[in-house]
């Protein structure tokens, strides 16, 4: 009797250990995290515009997020369980010296600002004058080797630079490059509500040792006065990427039409004056948007469209440059895109 039961005991403990291992490696996470496509969502019941009219018509504007979150050891080893499963390095996902916890919170920052301009675009489309007031200079990106690595976030405003009002972006340079490299420089720093002193060391621009920098990329930051009320609520979907998606339903809801009764996906994070810059993880949203059934994906003109296209397998790929761009192409669509 031991003799029979023996080799299925060893190969039911066999199992057992490889469940559990299995088990272990995929409830325990990594340091490295991974994107996942999610599928496309609609605009339209997110959105709010003082005054609009409910619309029933065909078609709609859909925007496309991805999951983000640390992997699994199980994911890290064989991150091809998952269909357009990428691996991202923690260091190329959170700012220098920022926690996961601030990139979450400059990622609703950044949701928030996207909106509002959104908002503002799609509003001076339809002919209504919007007021922006510069407020600063907004920290896009640190350089992970530079002094400001660290101190500095994505999100972040400098409002002013060693007693100096920074009021856009070229006030910030003038001052920077003001002072002699290898100094440093006292900023105030406006980081979500409030008022931050930071200290930067300034190092030598490598193409003018004459001149200093700090190491960061920054664009305007301005504060809108929307001539009428527009609510978003994207719950609790952060980043700018979902910009020109916003801008573009918006503008449906104030009369034009934008998607000529067609399921129109969009990603691109919207500027100020309309231009549509590149966004992350576009295999990912691809991938998200050909899942759901949608034939037509705007994306940023240059590397994102070359890589969508990549991904594509039927969905037609119209890259942008801007929203009036975008517009455009829209209204010429040939009659059999869906």
């Amino acid at each position: 009797m031991r003799r029979i039961f023996r080799p299925l005991w060893l190969l039911l403990a066999g199992v057992s250990l490889l469940v559990v291992t299995l088990l272990l490696l995929w409830l325990v996470p990594s340091d490295t995290y991974i994107f996942l496509p999610d599928r496309a969502h609609p605009v339209d019941p997110l959105i709010r515009v003082a005054g609009a009219k409910e619309t029933t018509a065909p078609g709609g504007i859909y925007f496309v997020d991805i999951f983000v979150r640390k992997a699994s050891l199980l994911e890290r080893l064989w991150p091809g369980i998952h269909e357009g499963a990428e691996l991202v390095p923690k260091s190329a996902l959170l700012a220098p010296g920022a926690s996961e916890s601030q990139r979450v919170a400059a990622d609703a920052r950044e949701m928030t600002r996207s909106q509002q301009i959104a908002a503002a675009v799609a509003l001076r489309a339809a002919g209504y004058k919007v007021p922006a007031t510069p407020t600063g200079a907004l920290i896009e990106q640190v350089a992970s080797d530079a002094p400001a690595a660290g101190k500095l976030l994505p999100t972040d405003v400098v409002t002013a630079v060693n007693g100096q009002s920074v009021r856009s972006p070229a006030d910030l340079r003038r001052t920077i490059e003001g002072v002699k490299p290898g100094s440093t420089v006292r900023m105030t720093v406006r980081r979500g509500s409030e008022l931050t002193p930071v200290t930067v060391r300034t190092i030598p621009d490598p193409h003018d040792r004459s001149r200093s920098i700090i190491g960061v990329f920054v664009t305007p930051s301005a504060s809108i006065k929307l001539p009428r009320k527009v609510t978003i609520d994207a719950g609790d979907v952060g980043g700018p990427s979902a910009g020109l998606a916003f801008a573009l339903d918006v503008l449906e809801r104030l009369g034009k039409d934008v998607d000529h009764g067609k399921r129109i996906a969009a990603t691109g994070e919207i500027n100020l004056d309309g231009s549509v810059g590149p966004v992350g993880g576009i295999e990912q949203k691809t991938i998200g948007v050909r899942n759901s059934g949608i034939r037509v994906f705007l994306v940023p003109a240059g590397d994102n469209a070359a890589e969508a296209r990549r991904f594509a397998h039927g969905v037609r790929i119209v890259p942008v440059h801007s929203f009036r761009q975008a517009l455009r192409s829209l209204a010429t669509l040939s009659k059999s895109a869906a």
